[in-house]
């Protein structure tokens, strides 16, 4: 996967992390959650465009570094929904996929930036 399709899919996840917010009941716990996972979950794809702006590869490898921290959140965030019973897990499932395939991609990124360093 190239860099212009991981900002799209990067983009494409932030989205659907727009739709579920938009899904989730409009009782305290469930804006908290979302506010919450609004902000980890659109970093995401803006913190890797950042990356791919970096001017080094040190830069690069920094700012992958918070594109896994923000997806590692996002993680946290849609697996507390999913036990507190906010909304079927079936709806956040696949979206907990994603996190965890995007999370993988970029620790794989990560690895292989740092082993050229």
């Amino acid at each position: 996967m190239n860099s212009e399709e991981l900002k799209l899919r990067t983009k494409n996840y932030a989205l659907r992390i727009i739709k579920l917010m938009k899904a989730l009941p409009n009782v305290p716990e469930g804006r908290v959650l979302g506010n919450q996972l609004l902000r980890s979950g659109t970093s995401v794809g803006a913190n890797y465009r950042a990356a791919c702006r970096a001017r080094s590869r040190a830069e690069f490898t920094a700012k992958i570094g918070t594109v896994i921290e923000e997806a590692d959140e996002s993680a946290f965030w849609l697996e507390l929904i999913i036990e507190s019973e906010l909304i079927g897990k079936e709806m956040i499932r696949p979206l907990l996929n994603e996190t965890n395939e995007i999370t993988a991609i970029m620790v794989a990124s990560c690895k292989t930036s740092r082993g050229s360093e």
